[in-house]
């Protein structure tokens, strides 16, 4: 089975992978920026967020994409730290380039060129090159980065000139580059030369020697961080309240940004909170509870409330719970659950419900699926009659009001999700109330965010809440790459488990007998559009069909921006950068990069 993959792909969707040459223009917003450096005549001015990290030792600054624990490895505040290629804006579809000054695809050739800026230094001093490139996108192959699926090779004709070799040409190369953080061949050079000696001599991520490469690459703990982006870390300031960013001057944009400093408060939703109603937070994506969204309104914060295009699902340890091998019996599952009122008590107004079950966003599902093949999904309206006659169908018996498995085993299980999550918490926990009065006893229990998705990688779980679709990619693929490979078979190696255990080759009423893994990676190869739509189409009528993750609710963002104390303002809602996806290109990193976030005056 391949083994490229990753749980943090990066790219998107363009009518014409030809056209990417567009994407050579300026950063267009730029020129929004007013005046000069607030904080040149005054104290420092500080821009204060936050999210959760883990302190060292666990937490470290091995920032490779994949690697676990990294500090804020995976948030967006890393954007700050490691610029990347390009960031996208979603509602226009249009690059905004960083790192790359421009790119192109040569069908013929089958290869995606990029050019990196002149001028670029690490905060080392030295010079970014394309030998950072290829380093970097070697030690991704490590990491079993989904990249990989689509390239043959990458090389640097020059320092400045990166070129892949694609097996095919693909749409979806071009997100997966473009957002990607380039890392310091000073830091990981040796790693990306095994990497090229492994696969190089045959071999792959399977064998002893690419299992042990995998494992040390893991563990590599450099002492710090060799850095592109505007801040750097303050190495001796990191606590567990908070962590502080100070300006890297050789980082890209550094000069266009107005705010010498970004405090990072460290803490998911509960802890979170209290910092927030203390207007010690300017901004935050947490999920917070219907009551906390209540207090913020009244204390003057704004809410924003951006598409996330994913949320909490249901997953299934089809290797331990043999009863829920059967898709009767998940279809019977996600009858039995009221997925609006699950949204509406996590959420409030931005918790819905997801409506066709097709794996990806709701948002995008009409622009890739016709109106009748749209008709084709079952939306699993809330029927718990239908429910019962699923799993009776299945072989499932009452007893009483209790449902007893097709071994004759009480139905009973213990449901995990990330317990400082409290969008995930409220999911996870009304899901088991749900579906215990329905007649399957199922307990919550919370788990520490860091641990939980490890466990599901290692098996070590019967039911979770985890993410369906991307909250990171507009293009499908990316989706079916959450859904099926990353707390699936494929990815769950790096933890050496196989997650839900949900085998990717299928026999479906809709399309015969499927190969789930190849077409997810079909989904993005070719430039053809309508080929692709074909192909997500099969995907999401399949999905409909298995149900290997049962979505629950579309997450919208409630996210508080406190304005007139630190920053003077956000856009408006009708700005159409705020339709970025919170956490992939995020709309307040970007206006940061941009100058348009500005400190209030007289204040720090």
């Amino acid at each position: 089975m391949p083994s490229h993959f990753s749980s943090a792909p990066q790219l998107t969707r363009r009518d014409v992978l030809a056209a990417m040459g567009a994407g050579a223009g300026a950063w267009a917003l730029a020129g929004c920026r007013q005046g000069g450096d607030p904080g040149a005549a005054g104290a420092p001015t500080e821009f204060h967020g936050g999210t959760a990290y883990q302190v060292p030792p666990k937490g470290h600054f091995n920032l490779m994409d994949g690697v676990t624990d990294a500090i804020l490895g995976d948030h967006f505040y890393l954007d700050l730290i490691l610029a990347p290629g390009a960031m996208y804006r979603w509602k226009e579809q249009k690059w905004e380039p960083m790192l790359l000054e421009k790119w192109h695809v040569d069908e013929a050739a089958r290869t995606f060129t990029c050019t990196l800026r002149s001028g670029l230094k690490w905060s080392d001093g030295r010079p970014i090159t394309s030998k950072d490139a290829v380093t970097t996108f070697w030690c991704l192959r490590i990491m079993r980065n989904s990249l990989w699926d689509y390239l043959d090779d990458v090389s640097a004709p020059d320092e400045r000139t990166v070129v892949l070799t694609m097996k095919k040409p693909s749409t979806v190369v071009e997100r997966y580059v473009l957002r990607q953080h380039l890392h310091a061949d000073a830091t990981y050079g040796p790693w990306a030369r095994r990497a090229q000696r492994l696969f190089g001599s045959g071999k792959d991520l399977d064998t002893p020697e690419g299992k042990q490469l995998n494992e040390e690459f893991q563990a590599f703990r450099p002492e710090r961080a060799v850095v592109s982006g505007p801040f750097d870390y303050s190495y001796d300031t990191i606590t567990n309240a908070q962590l502080t960013l100070v300006k890297n001057p050789h980082g890209y944009a550094a000069d266009r940004i107005a705010f010498d400093k970004v405090i990072v408060h460290n803490g998911e939703t509960t802890t979170i909170t209290p910092v927030v109603l203390a207007k010690r937070l300017d901004y935050a994506t947490h999920g917070f509870p219907v009551a906390t969204e209540k207090q913020l309104v009244r204390k003057g914060f704004r809410i924003i409330r951006p598409p996330v295009y994913s949320g909490p699902a249901l997953l299934f340890n089809l290797a331990r719970l043999r009863e829920f091998a059967d898709p009767a019996a998940r279809r019977a599952v996600a009858h039995a659950i009221d997925r609006d009122l699950n949204g509406k008590v996590s959420l409030a107004r931005s918790g819905r419900g997801v409506r066709y079950l097709a794996g990806f966003s709701d948002n995008l599902v009409p622009q890739w699926m016709s109106a009748a093949d749209r008709d084709r999904l079952d939306p699993y309206e809330f029927d718990q009659d239908k429910a019962a006659g699923l799993l009776t169908g299945a072989g499932w018996r009452r007893q009483g009001k209790r449902w007893l498995t097709p071994q004759g085993k009480p139905a009973e299980y213990e449901i995990t999700f990330p317990a400082e999550y409290a969008d995930w918490s409220a999911s996870g926990e009304n899901a088991a109330r749900q579906l215990s009065d329905f007649g399957i006893r199922v307990t919550p229990r919370g788990v520490t965010e860091s641990q939980q998705p490890i466990d599901v990688d290692k098996g070590n779980f019967s039911l979770a809440i985890q993410s369906w679709g991307t909250s990171a990619h507009p293009h499908p693929h990316f989706a079916f790459v959450q859904d099926l490979f990353i707390h699936n078979i494929p990815v769950a190696a790096n933890q050496g488990g196989r997650g839900m255990g949900f085998a990717l080759r299928q026999a479906t009423k809709v399309r015969g007998r499927v190969d789930l893994q190849r077409l997810v990676i079909q989904a993005g190869e070719g430039l053809d559009e309508a080929a692709q739509r074909a192909t997500v189409t099969t995907l999401g009528l399949a999905f409909n069909e298995l149900l290997p993750m049962i979505p629950l609710f579309e997450r919208h963002g409630n996210n508080p921006a406190l304005e007139g104390v630190r920053v003077t303002a956000w856009p408006p809602d009708s700005d159409p950068l705020l339709q970025n996806s919170p956490y992939a290109d995020n709309f307040t990193i970007m206006l940061l990069y941009a100058g348009r976030l500005r400190p209030e005056k007289g204040a720090r």
